[in-house]
C-alpha cells in the first residue's frame, strides 16, 4: 500500500515534536509544510523533510495531500480543519480542537465527511494512564467514588507576549484550561467517564495587564455518582508533576506523571514506576505519547477502525471545558 502523503501546517514548537514522529514513522511521508514565518518553514523542510510553504492554501495547491497535521494556534484549528476535509483529506490536530460552542457546532459536523479527523490528547497513549485503566476495568478497585486533579505550573508574561496569540481571547479562547490542563481533564473523563454537572471559577492572579485570560481555573465537576475536584494554574513558581487521584471503594490510586501508588483498603501498597521513550525536540510537560497517539491515527485510518480520539471520542471533554468556561463566566452551574 502507498505511503500516506502528509503536510504540516504550523511549524512552531509543538511541529517539532510531530515532524520528528512523522520522520520516522512507517507508511507515511512528510512532503510539505507551511507557516506565515517563511524562515521557520524552510527550516522545518530542512530539519524532516518535504517543501515549504508560506500559507496552508499554497501548500493544498501545491502538494497531492492525503493527511494534514495543524500545529497552529488555537483559533485556526477549527476553521483549518474545515478547509482541508473540504478537499478530501484526514486531518489531525493538536488541542483543543475548539474554542466556543459555536466553533464545537461547525467541527461536530465534519463527522459526517468521508475522511477522517484526529485530535492529539496524546496522554491518554501514557503507560500510567493504560495501567490505571486496567486496575478500574479489573474490578478490584471497586467503583470511583472521588477524584482529585492538580496541575501547577508556571508561566511568565513573554510566553504570551512573544508568541504573537497566547494571552488572548480571541486567538487562545483562554487560558490555563484550554492550553495547559486540558490534557488533565480528558484523563478525569477517561477514568469517570462522561460528566454531568459542572460549577467552576477563574482568574487571573499572577499576569494582570499582561493577559485577558485566566491562569487559574477551579471546578467542582459531577461524574453521575461521584464527584472531582479540579484546580489548574499557572501561577506556580514551577512546573510540577500533575497529579491524578482516584478514590476507590477499595483503593485510592494516586497518578503523578508516569509514577503510579496505589493503597488498598487492606493498607498493602503497590508502587509502579512507568517509563516511555521521550520524542526529540518536545517538553517534559507534553508527556512522551505523541508517538503512539499519531501512530494510532494513522493505523485506524488505513484499517478503516475507530480512532480513539476522533469527534465522537473527544466529545465529552470538549463539551466539559467549553461548559467550565460557560459556568465560570457566568457564575452558574452547568448541566451537560
Amino acid at each position: 500500500m502507498e505511503n500516506f502523503r502528509v503536510g504540516v501546517v504550523g511549524c512552531g514548537g509543538i511541529a517539532q515534536v510531530h515532524g520528528t514522529v512523522l520522520q520516522h514513522l512507517e507508511g507515511v511521508e512528510l512532503v510539505g509544510c507551511a507557516d506565515i514565518k517563511p524562515e521557520r518553514a524552510q527550516a522545518f523542510a530542512e530539519t524532516y523533510g518535504g517543501r515549504a510553504y508560506s500559507s496552508m492554501e499554497e501548500l493544498l495547491e501545491g502538494e497531492q495531500l492525503d493527511a494534514v497535521h495543524l500545529c497552529t494556534p488555537h483559533y485556526l484549528h477549527t476553521p483549518m480543519a474545515k478547509l482541508a476535509a473540504s478537499r478530501g483529506l484526514h486531518v489531525f490536530t493538536e488541542k483543543p480542537p475548539v474554542m466556543t460552542w459555536e466553533q464545537w457546532a461547525e467541527f461536530r459536523q465534519l463527522e459526517q465527511a468521508p475522511t477522517r479527523v484526529g485530535v492529539c490528547f496524546q496522554n491518554r497513549y501514557n503507560p500510567s494512564v493504560q495501567l490505571l485503566r486496567e486496575v478500574l476495568a479489573s474490578g478490584k478497585a471497586g467503583k470511583v467514588l472521588g477524584a482529585r486533579a492538580f496541575v501547577t505550573w508556571h508561566r511568565e508574561a513573554p510566553y504570551y507576549t512573544e508568541s504573537g496569540w497566547r494571552g488572548s481571547l480571541q486567538t487562545e479562547g483562554g487560558g490555563v484550561l484550554i492550553n495547559q490542563s486540558i490534557h488533565t481533564l480528558d484523563l478525569l473523563g477517561q477514568f469517570l467517564g462522561r460528566a454531568t454537572q459542572v460549577e467552576a471559577s477563574m482568574m487571573n492572579h499572577h499576569l494582570k495587564g499582561v493577559i485577558e485570560v485566566e491562569d487559574m481555573m477551579e471546578a467542582y465537576l459531577t461524574f453521575g455518582e461521584a464527584h472531582a475536584i479540579f484546580y489548574a494554574t499557572t501561577a506556580y513558581c514551577a512546573d510540577s508533576p500533575v497529579l491524578v487521584e482516584l478514590a476507590c471503594e477499595n483503593a485510592t490510586i494516586r497518578m503523578e506523571e508516569q509514577e503510579v501508588s496505589i493503597t488498598w483498603a487492606d493498607g498493602s501498597k503497590e508502587r509502579h514506576s512507568l517509563t516511555s521513550k521521550p520524542v526529540a525536540g518536545g517538553k517534559a510537560y507534553w508527556g512522551n505519547s505523541h508517538g503512539l497517539c499519531i501512530q494510532d491515527f494513522y493505523r485506524c485510518v488505513r484499517e478503516g477502525k475507530p480512532f480513539r480520539n476522533d469527534i465522537a471520542g473527544i466529545a465529552d471533554t470538549a463539551e466539559l471545558m467549553l461548559s467550565m468556561y460557560q459556568s465560570a463566566r457566568e457564575h452558574t452551574v452547568v448541566e451537560l
